[in-house]
């Protein structure tokens, strides 16, 4: 057995660990048990290694991650859909209400007192003046009670430094983390807890890079904390990953001293400034889901898109659309007429789901043991076509071993074997189910990690 030479392959792939289409014991969203009414199914692999690219290529295709638990859920089997959503930070407007919220916010920071004496001292011109009276733009107003922003003395009433920092756990953070998941999520102390907090929110698969620009301009890839310190204090922490066209939001928490400053809001808001700074261009609040009233806050930022399922394009979110979300099933976006709805199901209520506890959900799923299906046997929406699944090159596939980095078909040895990919549980099963669930456009990125850890 050959192995492919690691200084050709080892930097050019994400390593995935295949881990099958399973169904789950109940809905986190809506409580329902797994009855065979709507039992709720998604796609599943872990990674410990994964490019940033890569990663923005699976999140256009439906994928989300939790910690280096990946997953793509089956809208068609689900009883609440989880739609991709996407903000487009270029054409960004913030609504009135947005824009009270960054305004009330530093004015708390800075104080009337620094103010005042910040105009005596420090004056604006009448052009300035009239401009900040006239005009909010979000990536000046955004920053404008940060301490590096403001001139001194005089001083403000508070201090406020936001950084950008790596995701490594820290005693720091995991007090604002047990604070906000005790005090706002109400959730028991036993069940709050360091490994908890590291394994979703501080373990991320991606790469961390630096990719530069056409222009010049160095844009930082991978997994980030951004953290918002009050006073020297660390009270706000924006989990995000850094894709080369996206600022993914994976999570956002914060302490209860700052809970009547709207800081859901507030960070929602930065990390809309941070994609059009950056030139990220895209802001992804993550899944949205329509009977989930917490996610309701995704529908406020515009100009957004919604990921059709299925034929994996996007779509404007129109009046609509959101009309189309009435009847809580499954939804074609890309036909005419009236709503198209393929699984139907009965209005869903007393929802208390958040992105936090969905992630919790797919980790505790996707450890359970299910009854076999093949994904190539399901009604998935947006899988490749059916023969282009069964002629692709399986033997080529990268299979990454403690040895070396070697083709499948010589880990494996199934060239004698007579298997059916479309319904076997084989090895060829196996890996045609994954190319099925991540693209077949995707699969030259990726080499199967089945070492032994």
């Amino acid at each position: 057995m050959q192995a492919i030479p690691e200084d050709a392959s080892q930097d050019a792939f994400s390593y995935i660990t295949p881990m099958g289409y399973m169904s789950s014991s109940s809905c986190g969203y809506c409580r329902r048990n797994g009855n065979g009414q709507s039992q709720r199914r998604s796609y599943y692999t872990r990674s410990l290694s994964m490019s940033p690219a890569c990663y923005q290529a699976l999140v256009d295709r439906s994928w989300r991650r939790s910690g280096t638990l990946l997953y793509r859920p089956n809208q068609r089997d689900a009883c609440c859909p989880h739609y991709t959503l996407r903000v487009d930070s270029a054409d960004f407007r913030p609504t009135r209400d947005q824009r009270q919220t960054i305004n009330r916010f530093n004015r708390f920071v800075i104080g009337d007192a620094y103010v005042k004496e910040a105009a005596r001292r420090h004056p604006k011109t009448r052009e300035q003046a009239h401009k900040r009276n006239s005009e909010f733009c979000l990536t000046e107003r955004i920053h404008e009670s940060e301490s590096q922003s403001l001139k001194h003395p005089p001083e403000p009433a508070h201090s406020l430094v936001v950084t950008l920092e790596s995701d490594d756990f820290t005693e720091e953070k995991y007090a604002v983390y047990e604070n906000y998941q005790r005090i706002v999520h109400q959730e028991a102390s036993s069940e709050i807890s360091r490994s908890g907090f590291s394994k979703f929110l501080c373990n991320s698969p991606l790469t961390r890079e630096t990719l530069t620009t056409s222009d010049g301009q160095e844009k930082r890839l991978g997994s980030y904390h951004q953290c918002y310190r009050l006073d020297g204090r660390l009270v706000a922490i924006g989990v995000l990953d850094l894709l080369p066209d996206a600022v993914s939001s994976v999570y956002f928490l914060y302490h209860e001293s700052i809970h009547d400053w709207s800081p859901g809001k507030l960070g929602a808001l930065r990390e809309i400034a941070l994609a059009m700074e950056g030139r990220y261009r895209w802001w992804y609040p993550g899944f949205y889901i329509h009977t989930c009233p917490k996610m309701r806050y995704k529908m406020d930022y515009s100009p957004k898109h919604i990921l059709n399922p299925d034929g994996m394009r996007w779509v404007e979110v129109s009046d609509e659309v959101l009309a189309k979300f009435d009847s809580h099933g499954y939804l074609d976006f890309s036909r005419n007429g009236g709503d198209q709805v393929t699984n139907s199901m009965q209005k869903q209520d007393d929802v208390t789901m958040d992105d936090k506890t969905s992630l919790e959900s797919e980790e505790s799923d996707s450890d359970s043991s299910r009854e076999y299906i093949s994904l190539l046997d399901s009604n998935m929406p947006g899988l490749p076509p059916m023969d282009d699944i069964v002629s692709y090159d399986y033997d080529s596939i990268p299979v990454r071993l403690r040895a070396g980095i070697f083709p499948a078909v010589d880990v494996f040895q199934w060239q004698n074997e007579d298997e059916d990919i479309r319904h076997g549980a084989g090895p060829r099963g196996q890996l045609a189910q994954m190319a099925a669930a991540v693209g077949l456009d995707v699969m030259p990125q990726l080499c199967l990690d089945i070492r032994r850890v």
